[in-house]
């Protein structure tokens, strides 16, 4: 994830805001930041909880969203020369099969707002995929649907 995320390196401290510009969410009157590229229905998940979040009092933001293939290789690549090679395949995923590129993964902060998040994962049909990384959710199964069970990590991909 990058700046964040189970397709990048893990942050150190809070996640930092993403860079990518706000984009109209499509006619339901916000803008979500982060949101450019990212698959319509976890758009639309998202922007469900980020709603419900807001009115129990919590943030939640996307920090880092849907990434090109080139953004995800040189995460990839700057993980393998700070962290090795096997390091580095716990936290990064190669663009071919990472759900950034796909635009069907989210980075979300604050922790406060992730955590909430998590606690609904089912409610809003967006999963926690990865056990060492507490801020990023996959659009994953139908609304209402039980989460399936967490990964360690993103070593899966690489198999």
């Amino acid at each position: 994830m990058g700046r964040s995320g189970a397709d990048g390196p893990a942050p150190a401290g809070p996640v930092p805001a993403t860079t990518t510009p706000d984009v109209d969410d499509g006619g339901r009157g916000a803008v979500v930041p982060g949101a450019e590229g990212l698959d319509a229905e976890l758009l639309a998940r998202f922007d469900v909880a980020r709603e419900a979040a807001a009115a129990d009092g919590i943030e939640l933001r996307i920090t880092s969203g849907r990434r090109s293939a080139a953004e995800q290789q040189r995460l990839l690549d700057e993980a393998i020369a700070r962290d090795g090679l096997d390091r580095a395949r716990r936290t990064v995923l190669p663009p071919e099969v990472s759900a950034h590129v796909a635009g069907t993964a989210i980075d979300v902060g604050p922790r406060e707002g992730a955590a909430w998040l998590e606690e609904r994962s089912s409610e809003v049909g967006l999963c926690r995929t990865y056990e060492n990384e507490w801020w990023h959710f996959e659009l994953v199964g139908a609304v209402g649907e039980r989460c399936p069970t967490m990964r360690a990590d993103a070593s899966h991909g690489w198999e």
